[in-house]
């Protein structure tokens, strides 16, 4: 069975409750991101003189402005959702509109997709921040041991 035509059978099955959990559930984890990217930005700040250090200027920055742009990102996602939440009321009215309850419900499976990829695009941006962050630990406390 090809892919296309299993992803239609599913969006025909997804009822108006299940895309209304969906989209709390994106909401909330895009709220969790956010708060985890003030945390980062936070850590940012705290190694900032160590993350300036010649040897990881350029990876930091690389990092740093990748985290950048996730931060606005997730800003559109939200709105993206908000709105998707909004427009829920076409499913839920008895009236059949049929063009507009299928593009909702593409838009639907176009927002799951594009969070999924946003997701996994910021976890490993979150893992090469720690690494990075540990190595310049490491380092910083290698200095202060041989002082």
């Amino acid at each position: 069975m090809s892919a296309a035509i299993n992803k239609k059978r599913m969006m025909e099955w997804l009822d108006p409750s299940e895309m209304h959990e969906a989209s709390l559930q994106w909401m909330s984890e895009l709220k969790f991101i956010r708060d985890e990217q003030l945390f980062l930005n936070d850590l940012v700040k705290s190694y900032t003189l160590q993350l300036t250090d010649s040897t990881v200027f350029n990876e930091s920055k690389e990092i740093i402005g990748a985290i950048t742009n996730a931060e606005k990102e997730i800003i559109v996602l939200m709105k993206k959702v908000q709105a998707h939440e909004n427009q829920l009321e076409i499913m839920l009215d008895e009236i059949d509109q049929l063009k507009m309850e299928k593009a909702y419900t593409e838009t639907h499976w176009e927002l799951n997709s594009e969070i999924s990829q946003y997701t996994l695009h910021y976890r490993e941006l979150k893992s090469r921040l720690f690494k990075l962050v540990s190595k310049v630990m490491k380092k910083d406390k290698g200095n202060r041991l041989l002082n």
